[in-house]
């Protein structure tokens, strides 16, 4: 070996006569010898440590006086969920996160970022203990044992290079110990995880949760695609008391597709709004756009004004959304449905007793939130998620596979340009001789910068791949993103990045001894395969002590939040951001768990895969974790918020993902002793991963039922509920489990107060909601329409109809967060006191989460101020405000629930705006709210008026607002 870095040496001194071809060769030997250099590791050290230091105080001084970066969540989370208040002092933020302890981390945060603190703890602590015995064993063993006639750095004197025989047993006692611990931490936060799932059972949130008693089917064959046939399905198991409440999916046709179109339409119109309106006063050109591919009444590359034809578009998309909402019916049913029972353990006991079952070819499982739902894919039959997830896996394989060329290329030329001026002498004369220090800073940015722009782009392709695969929900999307992501990183960057040049230069090795006419089975034994497998690894080891510490950088740039600040700093001073993009970045963001997942998964996968090859990487690993468990626990209580909440059922993967480096670490091992060591210390280490897969089927078989199920007992009489649950009657199955297109608020174009006064100059429209005479020649009797902030008054032209009027002191989340359109985006109301699936005892229906001046039909109903604000009726008798019922069903919102039990006229109590008698009592929540914002009218026979070249049914609710205006098509269907 020694002899080999000789030649190597006198190589390089040797005149530059090799083309570039060879010099190609010879990097790809040994493409990542620049970067294991052992200075680098003190260099990386002090820098990681001593701008993290930096970066925590820069944070302490800023974080008093920008909240709305550093604690979002103190401003918009209710009471519960509000964390502890925060001082002005420089460390006044470090108190909050000692005192708070776990078991008011959930009420805070959430289960799901409660067991993502508990992972990152359970980081720490083991590779403390796994520091303390590595560092202690293996060092002074390897430091020993070492041939002291050979002169190497201090890292490679602590890796066992240059050590042979019975030294090496240290390694089998190392992996035991390491073995153990790995299954000792996992079990101790298995029962944690356990208790914490039993305690969420018992929450006030999930007992009064619709999901909680709602079991999902999904691939019912035709003949079931009924409510009936849900229930003769789910009565297959005699699991509980009484029959379930069931409903049948509804084909929503192209309804989604028109949703989220509309969507875009409406951004793309405002940011060019945006950009028009910047000033006001001095209007500039009109902007213009260019058609959209798939509307044929324009020719193509023809340029139009975009305001007008962007509103045009956005009125032609509400037209066709509202016909669409009004040819779904239960007639043509999906192969999905629900569920719901009166209690928790009978559908939980059913689930249980489907678990392996499928009736009917149907699958029976416990619902997730509606909010958790991917429901473009609930529709997809067996068969063809079957072929997306084979597909998926392929372009998965396919980009892990491809990845391996870029990978090493970036390794050899991005670390260091020299090595590009070896293969293309131009590059080396005319630019990095010529221009020395502009080439040391783009070598400098380049790799980190691609690096990094990999870490964020992977995540994001995996994660659109699994929507394609046919996921059902989004916690298992982000389940197999977690996975996917785990495997290409262990892959790429740590299989292949280690073992590359041991790899090369034995093939290269073997395609030599063929040259020289040699067998091909004695050139595989002349290479010593696993010798230059070992040697690369511990070759290797330096690196990803250095790269590791780099990571405590990482965490510390987490925390600052300096990627968001500079990026909304830059928008706000050379872009034109949206008055929705003002209000989106006060919102708290959404955490990406499985992005910093995979990132600890790998990371404590490199660190248990190098405790023997390089044991201090165990201590670099434990300073990580304990720094990072810290600066987590301050971003997961005041800054990020849980996007989708799953409960916790991350675990079983982090769980899964553990044991499987445990086992790859005892690969390591076994590489050190089948190169130096003898078959005794091989034939100790095979039974460590027979012992890891039977401990894991034993905590699968010891708590994972309990994790997943509420009970396992078998419930057949009714009166064995539990005292003090009541069973619930009427929850609104169809409503809460409904795909959302049918009664989602379309969202509305906002546009800044400071450009009203010339909406009418910009746009040509129609600016007001007033009837119109010119609209048909029918007339009914009707009131006119009633004020919004004089209840009895008349109301005059509703100004900037087609808009949404922003003032610029309310261009802030809180005064948007009870909105769909952005409270989903960001926490989905949960945190901020309106749980979308809670059911009350008193009404035994989803509440009402809707103030005074909201409605569940427009998304400009709930705006601030008095733009397009509604507000109930009053009727003067007893102060409280009301809204009518009618006796009748227009056809946009009629069920055939409805028709078929002859709902009667009730009356909303909307007079408790803090929720403590504000239930709904009627069974269809969008009939008796159509009417919350309008005047009341006389009561009459539905007409008949010709609208759109169709005849259509005129309804009060057509009487008091115009059938042309922007809001009509604009109501959701529930």
């Amino acid at each position: 070996m020694s002899g080999g870095i000789l030649a190597r040496q006198q190589a390089q001194q040797a005149p530059h006569t090799d083309s570039g071809a060879d010099q190609f060769l010879k990097l790809v030997q040994d493409p990542f010898k620049t970067a294991f250099q052992a200075n680098a590791f003190w260099a990386s050290l002090g820098t990681s440590i001593g701008i993290t230091i930096f970066i925590a105080i820069c944070f302490s001084l800023l974080r008093p006086f920008n909240s709305v970066v550093y604690a979002p969540k103190l401003k918009h989370a209710d009471e519960k969920h509000r964390p502890p208040p925060l001082g002005k002092g420089v460390f006044a933020w470090v108190t909050p996160l000692i005192k708070t302890r776990e078991a008011h981390l959930v009420d805070k945060v959430g289960l799901d970022a409660t067991i993502f603190l508990r992972f990152t703890r359970m980081c720490r602590n083991l590779f403390l203990v796994m520091a303390l015995v590595g560092c202690g064993v293996m060092i002074p063993s390897n430091v020993a044992s070492s041939n002291k006639d050979l002169t190497h750095s201090a890292f490679v004197t602590m890796t066992p290079l240059n050590v042979w025989g019975r030294a090496l047993w240290a390694h089998v006692i190392c992996a035991w110990a390491f073995d153990i611990l790995v299954a000792y931490f996992l079990w101790a936060n298995y029962r944690a995880v356990v208790r914490l799932r039993r305690q969420h059972f018992e929450s006030p949130e999930y007992q009064a949760g619709l999901h909680a008693r709602t079991l999902m089917v999904t691939d019912i064959p035709g003949s079931f695609r009924t409510d009936e046939g849900i229930a003769r399905i789910t009565n297959e198991f005699k699991s509980a008391s009484g029959a379930p409440r069931c409903a049948i999916g509804r084909n929503v046709k192209e309804l989604p597709a028109l949703i989220e179109q509309h969507a875009m339409t409406v951004r793309k119109l405002e940011s060019y709004l945006a950009k028009y309106l910047k000033n006001p006063d001095r209007l500039g050109a009109r902007p213009t756009c260019k058609p959209d591919k798939k509307d044929r009444s324009y020719s193509r590359g023809q340029s139009v004004d975009a305001i007008e034809y962007l509103s045009g578009r956005i009125r032609d998309l509400e037209i066709q959304i509202h016909e669409v909402r009004l040819s779904v019916d239960k007639r043509n049913a999906m192969p999905y449905g629900f569920a719901s029972y009166q209690s928790i353990p009978e559908a939980h006991n059913v689930a249980l007793a489907a678990r392996k079952k499928h009736p009917q070819g149907t699958t029976v499982r416990l619902a997730p939130r509606p909010n958790d739902l991917i429901w473009n894919n609930l529709p997809l039959s067996k068969k063809t998620r079957r072929w997306r997830r084979f597909t998926n896996d392929l372009w998965v394989a396919l980009l892990t596979v491809v990845w391996i060329a870029p990978n090493a290329m970036m390794a050899i030329f991005l670390t260091n340009l020299s090595n590009l001026g070896l293969v293309w002498p131009a590059f080396q004369q005319y630019q990095l001789e010529a221009h020395p220090k502009t080439w040391a800073v783009v070598q400098g940015i380049a790799s980190p910068a691609l690096t990094s722009l990999v870490y964020l782009l992977l995540p994001i392709i995996f994660r659109r791949l699994s929507v394609r695969a046919g996921d059902l929900t989004k916690t298992s999307r982000d389940q197999h993103v977690t996975h996917k992501l785990y495997a290409f990183f262990v892959f790429n960057y740590l299989i292949i990045f280690s073992a590359f040049s041991a790899v090369w230069q034995f093939a290269a090795s073997v395609v030599n001894a063929e040259h020289q006419n040699k067998g091909v089975w004695d050139a595989i034994k002349e290479g010593q395969f696993f010798v230059k497998i070992m040697t690369a690894l511990c070759t290797v080891s330096p690196y990803w002590v250095t790269w590791l510490l780099q990571r405590n950088l990482g965490a510390a740039v987490d925390l600052s939040q300096i990627i968001n600040l500079i990026y909304v700093a830059f928008c706000r001073s050379f872009m034109n951001p949206t008055p929705r993009q003002f209000i989106e970045w006060t919102a708290p963001p959404w955490f990406d768990y499985a992005q910093y997942y995979n990132y600890f998964l790998f990371y404590a996968t490199v660190a248990l895969c190098f405790a023997t090859l390089q044991p201090i990487v165990l201590a670099v690993t434990a300073l990580y974790f304990a720094l990072d468990s810290w600066l987590k626990k301050y971003l997961l209580m005041y800054v990020f918020i849980t996007k989708t909440e799953s409960g916790g059922q991350i675990w079983r993967i982090l769980f899964n993902r553990m044991l499987f480096a445990a086992m790859l670490a005892n690969l390591f091992v076994g590489l050190v002793l089948k190169a130096k060591g003898s078959n005794m210390m091989m034939y100790c280490l095979v039974p460590l991963p027979f012992l890891l897969l039977g401990f894991k089927l034993y905590c699968s078989k010891a708590f994972d039922d309990e994790i997943h199920y509420y009970t396992k007992a078998t419930l057949r009489d009714p009166e064995s509920l539990p005292p003090g649950k009541e069973r619930h009657r009427n929850d609104k199955l169809a409503m809460r489990f409904g795909h959302p297109a049918l009664h989602k608020p379309l969202i509305t174009p906002m546009v800044h107060a400071k450009a009203q006064h010339v909406l009418a100059h910009v746009y040509r429209g129609r600016l007001n909601s007033e009837h119109s005479d010119s609209v048909d020649g029918y007339r009914d009797i009707q009131l006119d329409p009633m004020s919004q902030t004089r209840p009895g008054k008349t109301q005059g032209a509703v100004p900037n109809a087609p808009f949404e009027i922003v003032p610029g002191n309310q261009l802030d989340f809180a005064y948007y967060k009870d909105r769909e359109e952005f409270g989903d985006e960001h926490g989905g109301g949960d945190i901020y006191g309106r749980p979308s699936d809670l059911v009350t005892l008193r009404s035994q229906t989803p509440r009402s989460f809707f103030g005074l001046n909201e409605s569940p039909s427009s998304s400009r109903a709930s705006s601030p101020g008095g733009f397009g604000s509604r507000r109930p009726i009053s009727d003067g008798s007893d102060g409280r405000d009301v809204t009518y019922s009618v006796d009748y069903h227009h056809p946009a919102y009629r069920t055939a629930s409805a028709v078929s039990h002859g709902m009667a006229p009730t009356y909303i109590d909307q007079g408790d705006p803090a929720g403590t008698r504000g239930f709904y009592s009627h069974t269809n929540e969008s009939e008796s709210r159509l009417l919350s914002g309008a005047a009341g009218m006389s009561v009459g026979a539905p007409g008949y008026r010709e609208e759109y070249g169709r005849r259509q049914v005129g309804t009060p609710h057509g009487e008091g607002e115009d059938r042309l205006s922007y809001d009509y098509f604009r109501r959701g269907r529930q």
